[in-house]
């Protein structure tokens, strides 16, 4: 079963960030910008092609590496 995330809108230290499983991207000065923001790393994600490391941070707030194949694209959307 492929997993499905989704990115939230928030406000968040001043401005606004997306925010996926408790955790926060940067801080945007607009809601218009983080929501700009978050639908590009959508779109990133869901691109097929080639198998990478990637790295992100869990909601413990540690970074973490890990191999992703190419074919094996969560399924990734944007709640504004």
């Amino acid at each position: 079963m492929m997993a499905h995330y989704h990115y939230k809108i928030v406000q968040h230290d001043g401005g606004w960030a997306y925010m996926l499983n408790g955790t926060f991207s940067e801080t945007f000065r607009s809601h218009d910008a983080a929501l700009a923001a978050a639908r590009r790393v959508v779109r990133e994600q869901h691109t097929p092609g080639e198998t990478t490391t990637i790295a992100y941070q869990d909601a413990n707030g540690t970074w973490r590496e890990e191999r992703s194949e190419g074919g094996d694209r969560p399924e990734v959307d944007v709640q504004d």
